[in-house]
């Protein structure tokens, strides 16, 4: 049977690439098509997928936050980070919540259908500039002590979104989102919105959407949890 992939890009012009390269794989079917996180996660609770080859910038709750759900979800299934992002501390917050494999969209066209395959076997797979990013060490750096919450919340924060904002879209109260911003702000040592992007920015933290600190992706703490 063909190796069925779901993917999720808020980019059509992307996501056709995408499919044209795989339909060029004849061992493999692009089952779907998803512009946000939220759309993947709802369709694969209907549907079926061995792989799901997963943007980290996407609007609304992030790449990374639907990773955290689709891995809590369907620990079995395959999830390739396809991304521009690779800074090592974003390559390994992947790898924490749980993908299978992270592919740069510098790579070269042809490394696109041997990463999926190899995720679709449930190996690791690594381009070699994110094998690169990874062997850099982040670990003594300010944002390396947020949880995994307080990140996904930092990286929010950091694209200018309001708390009530946050607070909707991930079912939290306004006083737990209030609380984790006022934790962000101290273990960065940073005192406004304006030093918090100025500090994403600086470190390439921002993914437009998505998320922590250096821990196996065993289990992962809901953050839906008011």
């Amino acid at each position: 049977m063909p190796i069925r992939v779901l993917i999720a890009d808020d980019h059509p012009v992307v996501r056709s690439g995408y499919r044209r390269l795989l339909s060029l794989e004849p061992d493999m079917d692009v089952v779907a098509e998803c512009d946000t996180g939220e759309a993947a996660y709802q369709w694969l609770l209907d549907h079926s997928a061995d792989v799901v080859v997963l943007d980290l910038s996407m609007p609304g709750r992030g790449g990374l936050d639907t990773l955290q759900r689709l891995r809590m979800r369907s620990p079995e299934i395959g999830v390739l980070i396809f991304s521009m992002h690779d800074t090592s501390t974003l390559v390994q917050q992947a790898f924490d919540f749980g993908a299978t494999g992270y592919l740069s969209k510098r790579s070269a066209p042809e490394e696109f259908g041997h990463a999926v395959r190899k995720v679709a076997a449930g190996q690791r797979y690594l381009s070699a500039d994110i094998a690169s990013a990874l062997a850099c060490d982040t670990a003594d750096l300010p944002h390396m002590q947020l949880s995994q919450r307080e990140f996904i919340l930092f990286q929010q924060l950091a694209r200018g979104r309001a708390v009530k904002q946050l607070a909707d879209d991930f079912n939290l109260s306004l006083k737990t989102v209030y609380n984790h911003q006022t934790s962000i702000y101290r273990k960065l040592g940073v005192d406004n919105a304006a030093q918090l992007m100025q500090y994403a920015l600086q470190h390439g933290l921002l993914a437009h959407g998505a998320e922590t600190p250096l821990a196996p992706p065993s289990v992962v703490p809901a953050l839906t949890t008011k």
